[in-house]
């Protein structure tokens, strides 16, 4: 299978580095030389990449196409490109896929929210539609959950927007205990062990429900409870729904 990468920002550097740490045969990855630096990287990395000089060659000499620009760049460069008998697998968030279609004359398309930790290999990834080509490659770098119903995926395309909020709770987490004192080393491992603990411990106990997740973890007047009491008082979770709103729209239009 030969694969072609049209945009190789963090989400194509990604999936590269998470295939090559696979066992799915690729014969060669075809990848555009728009961002010299990550090109560069990947291509001294692993022996199987080679740089196109424009998106044709790319989308010629590859069997499967993922697009992984951005929607302004998409919206631009996607008319002027054939991808006659080619699987395409969008990777751009806000354009739906009825205009994917109309730019795009392939039967063979699908959009996919893969996120940058798919470099190890772990985490979900959504396709939809339901497609075979697309399953077998990111079944082999994460967990692939499939939709046939756009409006559906837009609810995934939203939460995965909360990447840098989450990650923003570790950095405040990690300066206040830097600001009481301890090593920025050591305050970093602890946050980082906390909630890898807590991910890993909520994966395990998936099936008995998050509500029961909750009510385990707090005992009564206890600090826990304390926390989740004074978050939701300032409707913390209220406006993180909010959020999750706001984003969703931008995929309804």
């Amino acid at each position: 299978m030969n694969l072609g990468f049209i945009g190789t920002g963090k989400i194509a550097s990604s999936i590269i580095f998470g295939i090559f740490k696979s066992n799915l045969k690729i014969n060669r990855i075809y990848i555009s030389s728009r961002n010299r630096n990550i090109a560069k990287k990947l291509k001294g990395r692993f022996s199987k990449i080679k740089i196109c000089s424009n998106n044709q060659e790319i989308i010629d000499k590859a069997s499967v196409i993922f697009l992984s620009v951005t929607p302004p760049v998409g919206k631009k460069i996607l008319n002027n490109l054939s991808f006659k008998g080619k699987t395409v697998i969008s990777l751009i968030s806000t354009i739906n896929e009825r205009e994917l279609k109309s730019k795009i004359h392939s039967k063979n398309i699908c959009k996919a929210i893969p996120l940058p930790f798919i470099e190890n290999r772990v985490g979900p990834i959504i396709i939809c539609p339901k497609n075979r080509i697309a399953k077998k490659i990111f079944s082999k770098l994460g967990l692939v959950i499939e939709v046939n119903k756009e409006k559906l995926s837009f609810n995934f395309w939203a939460t995965s927007s909360f990447m840098a909020s989450y990650y923003e709770i570790y950095n405040s987490m990690t300066k206040w205990l830097v600001r009481r004192g301890l090593k920025k080393s050591q305050a970093t491992n602890y946050v980082a062990e906390l909630f890898f603990a807590l991910s890993k411990d909520a994966l395990l106990k998936k099936n008995i429900g998050f509500d029961k997740l909750v009510s385990d973890s707090q005992t009564p007047k206890g600090l826990n409870m304390q926390v989740l009491k004074e978050l939701k008082k300032v409707k913390f979770y209220e406006k993180m729904n909010k959020s999750l709103n706001n984003v969703y729209k931008k995929f309804k239009k």
